[in-house]
Formats: C-alpha cells, structure tokens, sequence
C-alpha cells in the first residue's frame, strides 16, 4: 500500500485514514475487531478516533470507540502494526471540553488507558478553544511529545487564520506546530477549505486528513430523495445536501463511475485523492465490502477532464 507523509512529521500512512467513530455506534465490539482485523490485512493501518466518540450514543459517555480500539490491540499485540490517530477537545460526558494544559494532561493519559498504548502517533486539537491561549495549549502538546506519550500534533476545525496564528505561535515559542489539519473537504463541501486551508497547508507543508470525504454517506449516491433518508442512521442529515446541486453532483459522478466500471463512492474519494492539498482523506465502512471498494478508490486514477467535470459540478 502506498504511503504518504503527515506533513513534516515524520509519520507515513495510507492514502486512506479509516475513521474510528463508527466503533461501539454504527458497529459492535465485535464487528468493531473484524473490521480492525482486515485494515491491517489489506493496508489501511492508520485509524483514526476521538475522546468525544460516541458521546452522541443514548447513554454514552465518550471513549466507546477508543475502548474498542484498545481491547483489539490488547488482544491483537500488535501496536507496532498501525497508527493511531486520537483528538481531545469536544465536549464529554462529564461536561469537560477545550485545550486547557490541564484538561489536555488529564485527557491524554484517560485516551492511553482507554487505547492500551503508552503514546499515541498523531494527538489532535478536536476544535478550536478561543478560551485558552494557543500558547498553553501548544505547550501542553509539547511537554506530552518530550514524555514520549505523543509523536506528533494535529489540528481538527481551525480556521485558517487560527490556524495561521498557531504555526505563528509555535515558530516563536520553538514549540511542536500542528503538523495535520482535520477539516471538512468533500464535493460538496468545498468553500472553507478550498478558500484558505488548502493553500495554507500547501504553503506550510501541513498534512490534509478531512474528514467526511463522502459528505456522511451523500455522495455513494444512494440518497435521491427523501425517501432514501431511511437507509442509515445518518440518513436525517442528508437534506441539506439534495439540493439541485446535490443532483448535479451524483450525476456528474455516476457518469465518471460508469466510464470506468466504479462507484460513485470510489470516484468521490480518487476526486479527492486527486487534488495537491489532500493527503489522506478518512473513510470509515461497516463491512467487508465496502472495505473492498475503499481498496479500489486508492487505484482509481481520474483524468484531468474527470476531475475538472466534477469541479463543475459542484462549484
């Protein structure tokens, strides 16, 4: 499997991020373990998680998924295998959120016990705090870097100018700077980052690992109408997207789907793979198949014409 650099960090992975917040939700612990199983068998060993997941879950509390992830690591033996991406900050069922240096302290060592690891390669700010200076905060992550507990730190929800002030800030300080950017980036969610992320990662060598690469499900085309919204649990969220843009996204990306024998989902993510400021896109799937037609996306090569209908599309 091909291999790519979060920025300047030193850490390699797939051109995939499998995201983990489908683990103890959308999948059982069991489910969650065969899942983890094939990752490793096909390649896609960087996974992706957050302290917030699943919080939202009737009777949650957050830490489900990295539970999960933990007892299959536990179990497994095999830490050295994958990368483990993790994030604090969201607000958790105690009520406790943000990036204070002692929230970040308590919160890391609750993710390792939770994990069953001793350091975790990618620890990232889940949103922006206006409450903290980014000075504390980037001194909390550097002091967790020196005790070996993090390798490298991540951004997830910065603006631009945030996120340029952060670097700034670290620069300054001498202190760790974000080496990733989390962000919303899909064919249908392009304005934010296309504006003023993507050319500052561009610019400042910082690894693009968005989340949400097939808008929560909108793109693998099988929301049409309203009477589709019943097909998955994300499906209430889907309105927002069939819209008569929306219509014209899926059938620009049906048409490329048909010309080479494909998905739209798998189109959908080599659109994505397919632009400079993207390093790895995270995809999550519940079961085997759609594992496979993740594997196929990473092959799927789109011609420059391919890519730039698809920019029509959905500008």
């Amino acid at each position: 499997m091909e291999q790519r650099q979060l920025g300047r960090s030193g850490i390699a992975v797939p051109p995939i991020i499998f995201g983990g917040n489908i683990f103890g939700w959308t999948v059982d612990e069991a489910a969650s373990h065969r899942l983890l199983d094939r990752l490793v068998e096909i390649g896609f060993n960087a996974i992706d998680t957050a302290d917030v997941y699943s919080y939202w879950v009737p009777g949650h509390q957050g830490g489900e998924s990295e539970t999960i992830i933990g007892s299959w690591l536990a179990s497994r033996g095999n830490r050295d295998k994958v990368k483990i991406l993790t994030k604090v900050g969201m607000k958790m069922g105690n009520g406790r959120m943000g990036l204070s240096r002692a929230w970040i302290e308590e919160e890391i060592d609750a993710s390792l016990k939770r994990l069953r690891t001793d350091y975790v390669d990618l620890y990232q700010a889940h949103k922006d705090d206006p409450d903290t200076p980014l000075e504390e905060t980037l001194d909390a992550f550097a002091r967790l870097i020196k005790a070996g507990k993090v390798r490298a730190i991540g951004a997830s929800n910065y603006t631009a100018p945030r996120l340029a002030e952060a670097l700034a800030v670290s620069a300054r300080l001498g202190l760790p700077r974000y080496e990733t950017l989390q962000p919303l980036y899909n064919l249908m969610d392009r304005a934010e980052f296309e504006a003023g992320l993507g050319p500052l990662c561009e610019q400042e060598q910082i690894g693009v690992i968005n989340y949400y690469a097939l808008a929560a499900g909108f793109l693998s085309g099988k929301y049409r109408s309203e009477a589709d919204f019943g097909k998955s649990k994300r499906g209430g969220n889907m309105g927002k997207y069939l819209t008569p843009r929306g219509h014209k996204v899926l059938d620009a990306l049906a048409a490329v789907a048909a010309a080479h024998g494909a998905t739209s989902a798998q189109v959908a993510v080599a659109w994505l793979l397919a632009k400079p400021a993207v390093t790895a896109p995270i995809a999550s799937a519940t079961s085997d198949a759609q594992l496979d037609e993740l594997v196929r996306a990473v092959t799927l090569k789109l011609a420059p014409a391919e890519v730039a209908a698809l920019d029509a599309a959905s500008a």
